[in-house]
């Protein structure tokens, strides 16, 4: 680390305590805030403490069931994780206090510092980055929303999801991005391992986060929001070689000048030229996205579909004209759907229904597989694809409405489904992916896409998100081929 006193132990043993807490102490919770920050501790399988001097916020701090205490030195107990949600005049006493207590790390939520671009903001900046680096104390922020720890129960929303284990760790500069990352994520499969909304950056820095993560043995796969850089040269090394070693999704914030000025407002970094940044991240083999769908779509392919660095598609589609829209959108991404290989067609000539369908690629299965389903013609489709050797990855429309009518009408049809979907994309050498669109029968499609999620299969919302996802996916495993 190059922002801590030399004397600071090995840094990855801190930051596995601070990600990795017994202890947790809130300090300056308030019933303004609806005691936030405690009740995101309720799912924490730890100890709670509360440090609050207000004589008015006490009694609703101890109704929670949550000791109180004047000072953290007052705790007996040694502190591992604290939150600091005090006033900007008090922070400076705040992380005195941590300092003499010999805390394991700080996250600041207070807000008011550099960002503000005021000289009383930077001042105060200034005095506590001074006093954490002088005395190695690990502070996470300030401006921030700290760390989530779904096995643990660390959060920083009531609405996160704690109990079980994760695997896709999540950095941010931005607190609304990481607990969006890990929301709608946990909806569409993504389950964050640990996450870590960072803000100002003063101390701890994304490069930290970065090689903590790549070491982290629960964390198979690394995502961040990134607004800027302190220091782009230890940035781009060390992304590189956590994308030798993980997968690396990175999205970046402040891609335009009016983009790049809001970055300065919201967390004091300055932003990166477009083209350098796009430069330097081909090369550091991540990959790139530009939004929050498109970081957890590529998220999910490259969780959920097993490595390929073939861009040759077999596709299923449910409708003629269904056909050439999947098509158009995974050629779109520099994707290619060839002819099968003669062998392929044989076998599909012994049972595919050409009325109102097509076998040539993709595959308008339709009336094959949809209107009665029949479950051994969907397997036979599966074990054409995946012996043919012009096919390197499968996409299945599976949200077709008529289907969906039918669905709903025979319940164990889908189940059937679902289980032989399943079941060919854990035999399946080749990547597979589920396109589910929404519609006018939602309730079933959202029902369709909770089922395919629960058993592994990356799934997506269009035909253009899930190529895009693809694309990204093989272009990482080439990449990391090529660096290694």
């Amino acid at each position: 680390m190059t922002q801590l006193s030399e004397a600071a132990p090995d840094l990855q043993q801190r930051l596995d305590r601070a990600f990795n807490p017994r202890t947790v102490a809130v300090v300056g919770d308030k019933r303004a805030m609806g005691y936030l920050w405690l009740n995101c501790m309720k799912s924490f399988d730890g100890k709670v403490y509360s440090v609050q001097v207000d004589p008015n916020e006490i009694p609703g701090i101890e109704a929670m069931g949550v000791p109180n205490y004047a000072s953290l030195l007052d705790i007996a107990d040694e502190i591992d994780y604290v939150v600091c949600a005090v006033p900007r005049p008090v922070a400076a006493r705040i992380i005195a206090g941590c300092i003499e207590k010999k805390v394991g790390s700080v996250m600041l939520f207070t807000s008011g510092f550099a960002e503000t671009e005021t000289e009383d903001g930077i001042a105060a900046q200034e005095q506590i980055t001074q006093m954490a680096r002088e005395s190695a104390l690990l502070l996470i922020g300030p401006n921030c929303m700290g760390i989530y720890n779904r096995r643990l129960g660390v959060r920083h929303s009531t609405d996160q999801p704690a109990g079980d284990a994760g695997n896709v760790g999540f950095i941010s500069q931005s607190g609304t991005h990481a607990i969006n990352f890990s929301l709608v994520g946990a909806v569409r499969g993504v389950k964050c391992s640990k996450t870590v909304s960072f803000g100002n950056a003063v101390v701890l820095d994304s490069p930290d986060y970065i090689e903590y993560l790549a070491n982290d043995p629960e964390t198979e796969v690394i995502a961040m929001y990134i607004e800027g850089v302190n220091d782009g040269r230890r940035f781009f090394r060390t992304v590189k070689e956590a994308a030798k070693r993980k997968p690396v999704v990175v999205w970046k914030g402040g891609m335009t000048s009016a983009g790049s000025r809001a970055v300065y407002s919201h967390t004091a970094s300055l932003a990166t030229a477009p083209a350098i940044w796009e430069a330097a991240m081909r090369q550091a083999g991540v990959a790139q996205t530009e939004s929050l769908d498109e970081t957890i779509d590529a998220v999910n392919a490259l969780t959920y579909c097993k490595p390929t660095m073939g861009k040759r598609m077999g596709l299923i589609a449910m409708t003629g004209g269904q056909s050439v829209v999947i098509t158009d959108a995974f050629e779109r991404e520099g994707l290619e759907v060839p002819l099968l290989t003669p062998a392929s067609y044989e076998k599909l000539a012994e049972f595919f229904n050409i009325i109102g369908g097509s076998y040539r690629n993709p595959l308008d299965a339709g009336g094959t597989i949809g209107m009665g389903f029949v479950p051994g013609n969907l397997q036979k489709l599966f074990d054409i694809l995946e012996e043919d050797e012009n096919v390197d990855a499968v996409a299945m429309e599976v949200g077709a409405s008529f289907i969906a009518r039918r669905l709903r009408e025979n319940p164990a049809m889908l189940d059937q489904m679902v289980a032989t979907l399943a079941a060919h994309k854990e035999r399946s050498a080749k990547p597979f992916l589920a396109i589910t669109h929404p519609g006018h029968v939602e309730d079933v499609m959202a029902d369709i896409r909770s089922r395919l999620i629960e058993r592994g299969i990356a799934t997506f919302g269009s035909f253009q998100a899930a190529a895009k996802a693809l694309r990204r996916t093989i272009d990482y495993w080439q990449t990391r081929a090529d660096l290694n």
